[in-house]
């Protein structure tokens, strides 16, 4: 008998092997603006966005001082941080931009926009928002026809703020 997972179901968090806590707080909470909901000692910090019990885990319980996963091995590819809305990825990618922190590729993908980078271990970030499923394009047959071009960066960044307070770094 087939089984369908329900349609409500979504990827509560990541948990991340960090090789330095301090630097992967600065990444995900300085430059990205999670909120730490929680410490465990000085070897696991758990954090969200907007008030979840924890959208992302960092620990260095078996990674303390490691070096990077190696690019061509089995592991995680990304973790996509979805953002409400362009204007949203647009504060990001001007936040980004203004710190100079390196992007590593920008797509626009037909159902989506987004930014790739590097965390400070080398795990892949993409920072993305979805367009509306009415805009998403399709195959004659209905099917998505995502696709990988060139986001226009320089579009992106002149998209107007979000309309809420902005925190001060």
């Amino acid at each position: 008998m087939a089984y369908s997972i329900p349609a409500q179901t979504r990827i509560g968090h990541v948990h991340l092997k960090v090789s330095n806590l301090d630097r992967s707080l600065a990444f995900y909470v300085d430059l990205l603006g999670f909120e730490v909901t929680t410490r465990y000692r000085d070897e696991a910090v758990f954090l969200s966005a907007g008030g979840y019990h924890h959208h992302i885990g960092l620990n260095i319980w078996f990674s303390k001082g490691a070096p990077p996963a190696p690019q061509r091995t089995a592991g995680l590819f990304h973790t996509a941080i979805l953002y409400p809305t362009r204007k949203d990825l647009a504060a990001i990618f001007r936040r980004l931009r203004e710190h100079q922190y390196p992007l590593t590729g920008a797509s626009d993908h037909g159902v989506s926009e987004a930014l790739y980078l590097d965390d400070p271990d080398q795990n892949g970030v993409e920072l993305y928002w979805d367009r509306p499923p009415e805009q998403w394009p399709r195959h004659a047959d209905g099917s998505l026809q995502m696709y990988t071009r060139p986001l226009d960066l320089r579009e992106l960044a002149d998209v107007d703020p979000p309309d809420r307070p902005r925190s001060e770094d």
